[in-house]
């Protein structure tokens, strides 16, 4: 009797184990046309999304995962791929907070602050993908995180029916840990999508990233301004000189 019941038991986790594996894969297969690991290929998007994780890991080195997303950042929109940065990470704790750390490194490469934007809720991988469209107001944009992180976030955008798509950044080689926890997480997000349903821990009122606005013939074009700034400029006699974010070669 009990070696039938350690049996079944073995049954039971190998069964489990493959089914794991299966939606691992199936994720992978399913997202695998939206990602992008040469920039000269990935389509140029108003936005860019950078995923969040720690600068440091626990013995005080730089965290390879986060050089990587943020060196792959830099090179987008030094390509004119993005124009914008979103930086969605934790902000949970008083002396940890992913967005502003992000900020300080991508104005020290030469990013225009006006061109960064910060999402403080970005808690997990579903609030960042979700709170890009429903706070600030994208519904296509890129993402910037390692391939197998990709997978998950563009299941999550796909699912929700948004427009994304991921450029893949360089992973450290030692990655067998990262890439098992990454099969729990998929199982994770599956439940958060097809059986708990889940929203953002917090979405608050949209923020719209600024959008260009495309003209056509010799037609003068103007940056987008937010909604404060139109507020200013009504109450100036003249419009401002226009300036080129991109002139200083950023």
């Amino acid at each position: 009797m009990l070696k039938r019941l350690i049996y079944s038991l073995l049954v039971l986790l190998a069964l489990m184990l493959c089914t794991a594996l299966l939606l691992d894969r199936w994720i992978s297969w399913r997202t695998a046309p939206y990602v992008y690991e040469n920039i000269e290929e990935l389509p140029a998007s108003h936005v860019g999304v950078v995923l969040g994780t720690s600068k440091y890991v626990r013995t005080g080195v730089i965290n390879q995962y986060y050089k990587f997303r943020i060196q792959g950042a830099v090179n987008l929109y030094n390509s004119n791929k993005i124009s914008y940065l979103l930086l969605s990470g934790d902000n949970a704790q008083l002396n940890y907070n992913e967005p502003i750390t992000m900020q300080k490194d991508f104005i020290q490469a030469g990013v225009p602050a006006s061109d960064i934007v910060l999402d403080y809720a970005g808690f997990r991988t579903l609030d960042s993908i979700i709170r890009t469209r429903k706070v600030f107001g994208a519904n296509e944009f890129t993402i910037i995180t390692q391939r197998f992180h990709c997978e998950r976030a563009l299941f999550i955008a796909l699912h929700s029916g948004i427009r994304a798509q991921c450029y893949a950044v360089p992973s450290p080689k030692n990655m067998f840990m990262v890439r098992a926890r990454e099969v729990v997480a998929r199982l994770g997000a599956l439940t958060d999508l097809y059986i708990l349903k889940r929203e953002p821990r917090f979405l608050g009122p949209m923020v719209p990233i600024p959008t260009p606005y495309s003209l056509e013939g010799d037609v003068q074009d103007y940056p987008a301004v937010s909604p404060e700034q139109l507020f200013e400029l009504e109450d100036l006699d003249t419009v401002p000189p226009l300036r080129n974010p991109r002139a200083s070669g950023h």
